[in-house]
């Protein structure tokens, strides 16, 4: 200071709100792991409602041991415990306040991460699980998803339909009204679905395997049933007594036809969209990877996309 009547100010007393807006452009791993240990006031910064609306771990870096490398994220000891130190960081940091958590594609979760989130992120509205997330147990799943009686919009990827997840919801989230799933959509799924979340207003089915008559299922059961993305999906038609099966691209006229009565159906031009013509026909675990992880983060519906 040039002047001697001048105070010195140190970084501990700068102002609240400058402090804020700085730590809004950090990201996550600065914030719990330094930027919040400096000082009572910086720490005080951290924590405000601003930073916390939206805690997303898809921006963990894969070539840090934040998380394992993509896309072979396999669940052990090791990774286990850096998420969970992860989500206890920033959970506490949120003070409650966080209402959008989106997991990392690419890593693993078991009951002690969703139940450490559950309980540290009472007033969630949307959640977005990663990949593997099948070693959550029934037990956990109740009991998470019982803390979270205000959720409203899930996404789940997974070759496997996630009926007890789906149950739990039915039982305890009376305001959920939106749905992606990355499954393959059949009657098995479809019918317990509508009695599950018979509300539902918003289902993507983005890019997914869907069984024709569980579509048809779906629209004459789902009475709220505002927007449904059938973008990039592949149709499955099953033969009589199941002997066989079809697969094709262009989506039945009676589906076409039921969807009419809904505000939005969202479809793709097959024979003109880049997303299916980029969509990998081979074994190639990288390739298909890549093609699922952008159907999870990507959506025509807004409110869907990450």
């Amino acid at each position: 200071m040039r002047n001697q009547g001048s105070s010195d100010r140190s970084w501990n007393n700068m102002d609240y709100n400058i402090l804020v807006k700085i730590f809004m452009t950090l990201n996550l791993m600065d914030i719990i792991s330094s930027v919040s240990l400096v000082c009572s006031s910086w720490r005080s910064a951290c924590c405000d409602p601003a930073l916390w609306k939206k805690l997303d771990l898809s921006t963990l870096s894969p070539d840090t041991n934040d998380v394992l490398p993509k896309p072979y994220t396999l669940s052990n000891d090791e990774s286990g415990k850096i998420l969970t130190k992860i989500l206890k960081s920033a959970l506490n940091l949120s003070r409650g306040n966080v209402t959008c958590l989106v997991f990392n594609y690419f890593i693993s979760i078991n009951d002690e991460h969703l139940v450490c989130a559950s309980e540290r992120s009472p007033n969630l509205k949307r959640l977005i699980l990663p990949l593997n997330w099948h070693q959550l147990t029934e037990s956990g799943i109740q009991q998470s998803f019982k803390m979270w009686e205000g959720l409203e919009s899930l996404t789940v990827p997974s070759v496997i339909a996630p009926f007890k997840i789906m149950e739990a919801i039915g039982l305890y989230c009376k305001s959920f009204s939106e749905l992606k799933l990355q499954c393959f959509f059949n009657l098995n799924f479809a019918v317990p679905l509508t009695k599950n979340v018979p509300k539902l207003k918003v289902l993507s089915l983005r890019g997914t395997m869907v069984h024709n008559q569980a579509m048809i299922y779906v629209l004459d059961n789902f009475e709220h049933l505002e927007v449904l993305n059938m973008c990039h999906c592949q149709m499955k038609e099953v033969y009589q007594y199941e002997v066989g099966f079809t697969l094709y691209r262009e989506i039945d006229l009676p589906i076409i036809e039921k969807s009419s009565r809904l505000k939005k159906f969202l479809t793709c031009q097959r024979d003109t969209c880049n997303m299916c013509k980029r969509r990998p026909y081979n074994e190639r675990v990288l390739y298909w990877t890549e093609f699922e992880q952008r159907c999870w983060r990507e959506d025509e519906v807004s409110s869907l996309a990450h």
